[in-house]
């Protein structure tokens, strides 16, 4: 009775066990078939556009640096002593002002020394035409050839001109702005030593300014004098326009060309800062599409075109570029066609397959 009754209860067990390891399976095949389901079904999100043609702004995009159209290294014309600076770096100033000046006393002795020779040799010039018979200073009464000889045996003529040059010396201890303008690079400080010809300071008109850029051999058709550019400073965002004003006629041995342009300084423009150059070109009835269309799959430019729910793999090549956008046309040797009214998909098609299931975002 107790072997009966121990069989009976170990059957049991086994049939639970049985039991509970099938419906753990059948639970795992019911998974694995939702799971397999679920990635069938899975579906590709893509946003879209319809193809139409349009104007399409080429640009040349090119940087350079921005040099002021009025510039001038500043030097004092004689040596000497700085006795006053009146203006720091970075100081506006009108034309006439003063810069900086040497101490004048050197200069003021020589041209006071060069007025009294002059007198003297006045006197002398007096005598020496009084001897020819002429009681007259009065050059239009006294023959040429008489009066020149008296200014040369006198000194007067000598005299003249050391004079002449002693005033000027004096004026150049003063250095003046010969323009409006800002100062720049100055170097020395008061009662330092400035010597002949030495640059003092830079004055920069920065109203105007002007930047040279070079282009390709093969897109010198593409900008013309007056043309509209756009400058973009890399320190910001800011967008200032200026006009092509020359274009060198040579082509160096890169195959660029030196084009400059200039801009007027509505901003804080600054002598030497770098900028982002563009010369927009509008070329009409082009297929436009946003540069994230296409993409390079075997070396070739691709889009994918959208037909209710499928992605069409297309071969394109691009004509034209802009910072954004591309224009773009079916390659002629694969076969393929693009028109207005196409629908392309512009996101979403990095992982994109020839005819993938995909939806609209």
């Amino acid at each position: 009775m107790i072997r009966r009754g121990y069989f009976l209860i170990t059957t049991l067990v086994a049939l639970y066990i049985l039991y509970a390891c099938g419906a753990k399976t059948a639970g795992n095949d019911s998974d694995s078939k939702a799971g397999k389901r679920q990635y069938t079904e899975q579906q590709n999100p893509v946003d879209v556009m319809v193809l139409k043609q349009e104007p399409f702004k080429k640009e040349l995009v090119n940087n350079g640096k921005l040099v002021a159209l009025r510039k001038s290294g500043l030097q004092f014309k004689v040596s000497g002593q700085l006795e006053k600076i009146p203006v720091h770096n970075g100081d506006f100033i009108k034309a006439g002002e003063l810069i900086a000046g040497l101490n004048p006393f050197t200069y003021q002795q020589q041209s006071g020394s060069a007025q009294i020779q002059l007198k003297s040799a006045r006197l002398e010039l007096q005598n020496i035409l009084i001897g020819q018979g002429y009681n007259t200073l009065d050059s239009t009464k006294i023959p040429e050839a008489i009066y020149e000889m008296a200014l040369i045996k006198s000194g007067y003529a000598e005299a003249l001109q050391g004079l002449q040059t002693a005033r000027y010396n004096l004026e150049s201890t003063r250095l003046n702005a010969p323009f409006n303008g800002i100062v720049a690079n100055i170097g020395k400080k008061q009662y330092d030593q400035v010597s002949t010809g030495e640059t003092f300071c830079t004055l920069i008109d920065n109203n105007l300014f002007e930047v040279e850029f070079r282009i390709m051999e093969n897109e010198m058709n593409d900008i013309r004098l007056n043309d509209k550019v756009q400058l973009i400073p890399f320190s910001g965002q800011s967008v200032f326009y200026g006009t092509v004003s020359e274009i060198n006629p040579v082509i160096d041995e890169n195959g660029l060309i030196k084009v400059k342009a200039q801009v007027q300084n509505t901003g804080p423009l600054m002598e030497g800062m770098n900028v982002k150059v563009l010369v927009e070109k509008e070329i009409p009835n082009q297929l436009v599409v946003p540069k994230s269309a296409v993409l390079l799959r075997q070396n070739q430019e691709v889009l994918f075109k959208y037909t209710h729910g499928t992605a069409f793999w297309t071969y394109v090549q691009t004509t034209a570029e802009n910072s954004t956008s591309y224009s773009v046309i079916a390659h002629p040797d694969k076969g393929g066609t693009l028109e207005p009214g196409d629908t392309v998909i512009i996101s979403g098609n990095l992982n994109l397959a020839h005819e993938s299931v995909v939806v609209i975002r």
